[in-house]
């Protein structure tokens, strides 16, 4: 994981250090308020490799190391969305910094679809976090004020958290060049995802946008940063006067054509706990459930 480096913004209260891990394309933040150095650490990463089926901290260190460096205490950890490409290392950072693992109320609708399949107890849903968000909640970085803004359609329960002149958008949408979340996934729904992503540009247009991914067109080094006024004029799948109609087909083509996300079904039984990872079972093992034909069956090999 190695840090992007950005250009300060003036006038703002709080500073954006973004971390970038290579094999999953994913950006974690962290966010911290220059008054009380209070910090958020957004969409943290915890390392796993599925062949040898073994985690590791490498990622979440470095949040760790730059909270340690800095002399930040982390107030919150903020997750846009149960991800379901990167395992999160929320509950091991809490465990190491502390702070509130949050994430937007509509978690319970993507734990009541997917829960069973991993045999979560029902009566426990949503208790995984220690705060679930409303459309338009407030709350406090230290000093400075941030909203909670419900963009569903990549999945049911995607947050967007505007701070300080910023907007964290999760996987709503990618860099211009890039475009746009899939919604294909149980309860993802791509006009629901075109209302959400219009919200996201209603917003000033020198709002600073941070996005959960980058994955960059030959020939460009990764990203993390745009500008709301940026998206409204370039992006490939909303920009200019793209239409909620020509984007709806766009997507659900696009969507048909990708596979399944190689760490879906390991990233979303740990997600959907709030980053916790199973519990050992007698003989002191962990293990990870894999619900098979779950998504249907693949189709049979051709013959030689």
């Amino acid at each position: 994981m190695t840090s992007l480096p950005l250009p300060p913004s003036s006038g703002a209260t709080s500073t954006v250090q973004p971390f970038h891990d290579g094999v999953t394309g994913t950006v974690s933040y962290v966010v911290w308020d220059h008054a009380t150095r209070q910090a958020a650490v957004i969409d943290p990463v915890l390392d796993y490799d599925p062949d040898a089926a073994r985690t590791h901290a490498a990622s979440a260190q470095r949040l760790l190391d730059y909270l340690q460096a800095e002399h930040l205490r982390v107030e919150w950890i903020l997750e846009t969305h149960a991800h379901a490409d990167h395992l999160s290392a929320a509950h091991h950072l809490q465990a190491a910094a502390g702070g509130k693992v949050a994430i937007g109320a509509a978690i319970r609708t993507v734990q009541r679809t997917f829960g069973p399949l991993f045999g979560m107890d029902p009566a426990a849903q949503g208790g995984r976090f220690d705060h679930l968000f409303e459309d338009g909640e407030t709350f406090r970085i230290g000093a400075t004020t941030a909203q909670a803004i419900a963009v569903p359609g990549h999945t049911p329960a995607d947050m967007a958290y505007r701070i300080d002149g910023a907007v964290f958008v999760g996987d709503t949408l990618f860099l211009p060049d890039v475009g746009t979340a899939r919604a294909d996934f149980p309860g993802g729904d791509a006009t629901v995802l075109y209302r959400s992503i219009r919200r996201l540009l209603d917003l000033p247009g020198d709002t600073r946008m941070f996005v959960c991914h980058d994955y960059p067109p030959a020939g460009r080094a990764p990203r993390c940063q745009t500008t709301v006024d940026e998206q409204r004029r370039t992006n490939i799948h909303v920009g200019g006067q793209a239409g909620a109609g020509a984007f709806v087909e766009l997507r659900q083509a696009r969507d048909a054509a990708l596979a399944v996300p190689r760490l879906m079904w390991p990233s979303l039984q740990v997600n959907l706990h709030g980053g916790r990872l199973p519990e050992p079972g007698p003989n002191g093992i962990a293990h990870l459930r894999i619900p098979l034909n779950a998504l249907g069956r693949a189709a049979p090999a051709p013959a030689a």
